[in-house]
């Protein structure tokens, strides 16, 4: 079976403080016994994280684009399978052993070349529609004398698949040449019993193939005038009655499947599954990897399984910045510090909400709850996602907890909180020329509904104005497209001067914003915010006032 996944996971644009709170937080829930829990990210790191995992030796968590539910995370049993050239008694056989109604025909290399349905088989052999097709066999010399477990006397052209017709030579000589005289012996498959006249009649006329039921002997006279004249000749421990049954089962598999058949790859997504079974003629997809080896049956049961994977929510509790297919998948616990959102799940979970400057400070706090102290590379990252998402203790969302942690953790991983809170913000230059603006603008980037309309809100943290006032024009232009192909109602950019403790809000919005905004008003789309350092808690509760209806 597929194991279930616990996903550690922060928000779509990923900042310092997402990461090191789902790094810190796996790593506690492995402390505590928890199993496979790993920690995410669901967007790329930006230059500060790097710096910070790098600094410490950590590894970047694994990147998931997405969790939409996938073919391959549902499909949990080893595909039974059969060989092209094994006959219809050997898939009945397997139907039976392992209780299924589907089963596909697979080559030397586990290729798959069709599907082979119960329902369908037992229509075509239980219930004929004309008499003649009860008779009727398709099958080679080889596949029946295997099937009937004989005694092969000698095989003609074994391989060659034929449609023949079946027949039980129960006559008495006499009669039995008569009719001989009324069939097409090329065309035919005879079983008999030990009756030496009935075998020689049928061997003179040339019949196709010739079963001897009951374990007759094969006397070399007989098996010679069978090779001269062309006829396969075997000899079954079977009687009369099971050689006709086992015969008419000997069909190679091959020559029972159809060409059309439903073939998913493994990360083909669940949801696209459904739909095909749901509008196509197909009761089940074989499923196949990467190199188009089969690893399973898909069925319509397996629509209504729930996906291994599961999602602990870090620094967010807003679908609209979870990692896309978040709302397909189970949410297990929610640990943040941000306002509340639109977020609800089905049956109850762990929500951890707490006004605190950083999400490490909460994830630090389970620790000391716990009773587990961090080791110094645990300590390093909390401590650095507390510093960079209080601005080294400067924001306004900086509490008397933040600080207590802050100081606890540096004494873990003995570091100078202020100068390596000052290393970390000068390890990456937002403002730098290789960066393009659209980059710039959206690497912390966020969302917000208000009034049935959306705001666009991103936010850069500078040490001096002056890169910004030369890239000014640039950022504007790059935001007024952002707003236009987002439909934001406002689109606009926080620039955080770390030293001063103040920003600059660079906008695209109405015509009406220099009304509305209620900051001073520098230059055309600029405002100086000042004192402004927070996003969450300054910013954000005043744009959502001014634009509520």
């Amino acid at each position: 079976m597929n194991k279930s996944t616990t996903y550690v996971i922060g928000h779509r644009n990923p900042d310092t403080d997402s990461i090191c709170s789902a790094i810190a937080y796996a790593e506690l829930l492995r402390i505590q016994g928890e199993k496979n829990v790993f920690p995410a990210c669901a967007g790329n790191l930006n230059q500060q994280t790097e710096f910070v995992l790098e600094h410490f030796g950590q590894p970047s968590p694994r990147h998931l684009s997405d969790v939409y539910p996938r073919v391959g995370d549902v499909i949990t049993d080893e595909p039974v399978m059969i060989s092209l050239n094994e006959p219809l008694s050997a898939a009945l056989e397997l139907y039976h052993r392992h209780k299924i109604r589907m089963l596909p025909v697979v080559d030397s290399l586990k290729k798959p070349h069709g599907l082979l349905l119960l329902k369908e088989i037992t229509e075509l052999f239980l219930l004929p529609t004309e008499a003649g097709e009860m008779r009727r066999v398709r099958v080679n010399s080889r596949s029946v004398a295997s099937c009937l477990q004989a005694q092969v006397g000698t095989l003609y052209q074994a391989d060659n698949l034929e449609d023949l017709n079946l027949y039980v030579g129960a006559r008495d000589s006499h009669s039995f040449s008569a009719w001989l005289k009324g069939i097409e012996p090329r065309q035919s498959v005879l079983i008999t019993g030990h009756r030496p006249e009935i075998i020689a009649a049928a061997i003179a006329a040339g019949v196709r193939m010739l079963i001897l039921s009951g374990g007759a002997p094969l006397a070399e006279e007989l098996i010679e005038s069978a090779r001269i004249a062309q006829v396969s000749l075997i000899s079954s421990p079977f009687d009369t009655a099971n050689c006709c049954w086992l015969t008419r089962l000997a069909t190679p598999v091959s020559a029972l499947i159809g060409k059309d058949f439903l073939q998913v790859g493994r990360s083909e997504l669940l949801s696209d599954l459904r739909l095909k079974l749901l509008h196509q003629d197909a009761v089940g997809a074989i499923v196949v990897d990467e190199d188009g080896q089969i690893i399973g049956i898909a069925s319509k049961s397996h629509l209504l399984k729930n996906s291994p994977i599961k999602l602990i929510l870090v620094d967010h509790n807003e679908l609209s910045q979870a990692i896309p297919g978040a709302d397909t998948v189970e949410i297990v616990e929610v640990i943040d510090h941000h306002r509340l959102g639109n977020f609800q799940t089905d049956r109850p979970i762990r929500f951890i909400n707490q006004p605190l400057g950083s999400t490490c400070t909460l994830i630090a706090t389970l620790y000391r709850q716990a009773g587990i102290e961090p080791t110094p590379l645990v300590a390093g990252l909390l401590l650095s996602g507390l510093l960079s998402d209080t601005v080294i203790l400067k924001s306004p969302t900086t509490t008397s907890i933040d600080c207590e942690i802050c100081s606890w953790l540096a004494k873990l991983v003995d570091l100078d909180a202020d100068a390596f809170g000052a290393l970390i913000f000068s390890s990456n230059s937002p403002m730098a020329v290789e960066i393009g603006a659209r980059q710039l603008l959206t690497t912390d980037f966020k969302e917000y509904e208000v009034s049935g309309q959306v705001l666009g809100l991103g936010q850069v943290e500078v040490v001096s104005f002056h890169a910004f006032h030369s890239r000014k024009i640039e950022l504007e232009e790059e935001l007024a497209c952002l707003r236009k192909e987002k439909g934001y109602l406002l689109a606009a950019l926080l620039v955080t001067d770390i030293v001063e403790g103040t920003s600059l809000l660079l906008t695209a919005g109405p015509k009406e914003l220099p009304l509305l905004l209620g900051y001073p008003q520098q230059e055309t789309n600029l405002y100086l915010a000042r004192g402004v350092l927070s996003r969450k808690k300054q910013l954000v509760p005043h744009l959502l006032k001014v634009f509520k209806n």
